[in-house]
């Protein structure tokens, strides 16, 4: 398990800083290296679409670790957030962060939904410190 959960580090930390053309390349590389060192990972997607589930020993879907998604009809259409990929990942590295005591930068440009999704995330994460 622990050259798993290297690939998914290296994945999330050298490999998160690239758009998606890099990403693609890394795809590439990063599969080259986890077949060298015995790791198998799903062929379907690219290597940034999966998470580690430690529990089950198995690469999922980010969009498997979340419940399914139902819009809310007593909710005003601007207080409807729909999960996407990368809210769903950017959360998952945040609470990990967090909760392990580190500080978090989230960059990107304008409207990328970087203060929705630190809002959501504390907020529903961390509802007892607010």
């Amino acid at each position: 398990m622990l050259p798993q959960m290297w690939c998914f580090a290296t994945i999330w930390s050298i490999g998160t800083t690239t758009n998606l053309a890099g990403r693609m390349k890394f795809d590439v590389y990063m599969r080259a290296k986890m077949k060298k060192i015995g790791v198998t990972f799903p062929e379907e997607k690219l290597v940034h679409d999966y998470q580690f589930d430690i529990v089950k020993k198995e690469w999922i879907p980010w969009f498997d670790t979340i419940k399914a998604f139902t819009v809310d009809i007593a909710l005003s259409y601007n207080e409807i957030l729909v999960p996407t990929l990368d809210s769903i990942r950017t959360k998952f590295l945040m609470k990990t962060l967090i909760t392990n005591g580190k500080h978090v930068l989230t960059p990107g440009p304008t409207g990328t939904g970087k203060s929705v999704n630190t809002s959501e995330m504390l907020v529903y994460e961390f509802p007892e410190n607010f």
